[in-house]
């Protein structure tokens, strides 16, 4: 690799740091639920899709079942989401939203528009779109 083309990524990789640590801090200064990103995603994921096997939910979240159980931990206590056994399978259980979890969801909703429009308002729908291909295209 050449000088030029190291030291243009060496920046980009310096911005995508900065931005990931601005959307941390958006993030945690706007949160008012108390939850963190991964705990909205699975409340958005159970409600757009409906009840799931933690192993679906850890796919989706690229975290192990380990780490689903962390996560979900929070939710159950919090009366945001119910584990129920599959009835055909009583080793497999399924993890729903409950309506406290939809209001929750909705709250949240309203905190991550807000975020989005501070982080991305100034983009165009086209840079949007290129960022969101260029960001899944790196992520392959």
């Amino acid at each position: 690799m050449d000088e030029q083309r190291r030291e243009k990524l060496a920046s980009l990789f310096e911005a995508v740091a900065t931005l990931e640590r601005k959307i941390a801090n958006e993030w945690n200064s706007h949160n008012e639920l108390g939850f963190s990103k991964s705990h909205i995603f699975i409340l958005e994921f159970l409600a757009s899709e409906g009840p799931k096997r933690p192993s679906a939910i850890a796919e989706r979240l690229k975290v192990t079942t380990g780490g689903v159980t962390v996560l979900t931990t929070k939710l159950l206590k919090a009366g945001f989401i119910e584990k129920t056994q599959n009835e055909a399978d009583r080793r497999a259980s399924q993890i729903h939203i409950t309506n406290a979890g939809l209001d929750v969801l909705e709250q949240s909703r309203q905190q991550v528009d807000t975020l989005f429009t501070q982080l991305f308002g100034m983009l165009s729908e086209d840079e949007i779109t290129t960022l969101r291909n260029i960001f899944n295209k790196c992520s392959k």
